[in-house]
């Protein structure tokens, strides 16, 4: 099969490609890309580990060919991190609060998390379970999680709060 030239933005770097019209995005991301963070779980699109954002919206990578996002703009957790190169304000709550175990769902929680936080800033713990639960955790049992980014909106809200 012939491969096409792919054009996308990865955590606001422009980078192109050649790939198979019929390549996965998470295959592209981690091998032709080198970007490790979304991680290959089930690729039916039922653990939510290889959870990117695109354009606004979180998408299971693992259900997105690579020609269907040609053009698009792509957050993985690797662009969730401050410009300074350390944690970004959902990952540190991740770590302070034990909202990982093992780490294999840890990407695509935290992204799928920075995504329900844009679409609802003052999340209840109910809005939040919800939101979260096309992303299996075979770990935690959940409730750490639930606690991180209940405690990242707060922290959010206040650092909005403090800008204003």
């Amino acid at each position: 099969m012939s491969k096409m030239h792919v054009k996308l933005t990865v955590n606001g770097r422009e980078v192109e490609g050649l790939a198979e019209p019929r390549t996965l995005l998470i295959h592209f991301l981690r091998e032709d890309l080198k970007i490790t963070g979304p991680h290959i779980g089930c690729e039916t699109s039922h653990c939510g580990a290889c959870t990117v954002d695109i354009d606004g919206k979180s998408v299971k990578s693992c259900t997105a060919f690579v020609a269907q996002v040609n053009g698009a703009d792509i957050t993985t957790v690797e662009g969730l991190t401050n410009d300074d190169g350390s944690l970004g304000v959902l990952q540190e709550m991740f770590r302070e609060h034990h909202g990982l175990q093992c780490g294999f769902c840890t990407p695509g929680m935290i992204t799928r998390a920075h995504r329900l936080l844009q679409e609802n800033p003052n999340p209840t713990e109910e809005d939040i379970r919800f939101g979260m639960a096309g992303n299996l955790c075979r770990c935690t049992g959940y409730q750490n999680i639930v606690k991180a980014i209940a405690a990242s909106a707060d922290m959010l809200n206040a650092q909005k709060e403090a800008a204003e």
